[in-house]
């Protein structure tokens, strides 16, 4: 292949003071939570439901509940066609970090938690929909999710991944609302009881092409299960602080965007199938603009086929053809 990538990799902190850089997509759930005239006291909500629910998983030799604390990192990924000239804002990951106040140590964390990816929006918000319109029944294009699944894994193969990570990323989603989920006796200290979908989905088998497996995993007193997308081995290729991190952190997330959910008054069971029309659910004190997400989803897919898919189609067409 005479394509080549390169990849710039840069880190914000995510704290209250964080502002989303014009790069940043706007539908990200951090980002979404730092405009506004709530911005900094939604972030400080957030950033303390996180340790709470850190503290309350790592709860062994935490007798007050307040040994450790969350840092997140924003990591910021541009791909660079090389000779092109130019870059593109490919992908938005967090990293968490585990500080313990008991022994002043900073443990690094699991990379990958919130995923975002300007290709997927196109794929999923442009291509797809532009693919159904005025269709009888849906379909998927040709080839949905090649060129997106390939580029996740060169860039998870590259030298600056493994420069900056110690190990691969895990992807932590909310359960899908079309399937049903069956409660295993398959439990772990902290991920908690194995949930196995009734078929795969759309979502499944986009993350399979960039070479993610998922289970589904409800955690101790959380109230419904979430998607884990992994390489490798999920309950052994990670310790219990760093699984609890990223845990703790997605939760988090989940309860302010999708509270029907995961901030239901009601715990899944033996048998569950997600509903967002669930009325019987908490709201948090954290303002989020769901309707405003969903819109820019659109608009932000139109972003990379203009300014990535459209100018560069041959190019990436080829390369993919011949990416293994």
């Amino acid at each position: 292949m005479s394509t080549e990538f390169n990849f710039n990799i840069k880190n914000i902190r995510l704290d209250e003071n964080y502002h989303p850089s014009d790069n940043t997509r706007i539908t990200t759930n951090f980002a979404n939570l730092a405009r506004g005239a709530s911005r900094q006291q939604n972030l400080r909500n957030a950033l303390k439901m996180i340790d709470n629910r850190f503290n309350a998983l790592a709860h062994w030799d935490n007798p007050n509940g307040t040994r450790y604390s969350v840092e997140l990192e924003i990591v910021s990924v541009d791909l660079d066609i090389v000779g092109s000239g130019t870059s593109f804002p490919s992908i938005e990951i967090l990293k968490t970090n585990i500080v313990d106040h008991t022994t002043n140590e900073r443990i690094e964390g699991i990379v990958g938690n919130n995923f975002s990816s300007y290709v997927r929006d196109y794929d999923f918000s442009v291509l797809l929909l532009d693919h159904n319109k005025q269709q009888p029944t849906f379909s998927v294009p040709a080839n949905f999710g090649d060129l997106h699944g390939k580029l996740f894994k060169y860039f998870v193969n590259s030298n600056a991944y493994k420069q900056h990570f110690k190990k691969p990323p895990v992807i932590c989603l909310s359960v899908s609302n079309n399937k049903m989920y069956h409660r295993t006796e398959n439990q772990h200290p902290v991920l908690g009881y194995e949930y196995i979908p009734n078929e795969s989905s759309l979502t499944e088998q986009y993350f399979k092409k960039m070479g993610l497996q998922v289970r589904y995993f409800m955690p101790p007193n959380s109230v419904a299960p979430f998607a884990f997308y992994f390489f490798g081995d999920l309950l052994n290729d990670y310790t219990n602080l760093e699984l609890i991190s990223t845990i703790s952190t997605m939760e988090t997330f989940q309860k302010i965007y999708r509270p029907e959910i995961y901030n239901a008054n009601a715990t899944a069971g033996k048998r569950y199938q997600p509903n967002l029309k669930n009325a019987d659910h908490s709201l948090t004190q954290i303002v989020y603009d769901r309707e405003e997400r969903s819109k820019l989803a659109i608009a932000q897919g139109k972003f990379a086929e203009e300014h990535f898919i459209k100018p560069y189609r041959a190019i990436l067409e080829n390369w993919s053809a011949n990416y293994a």
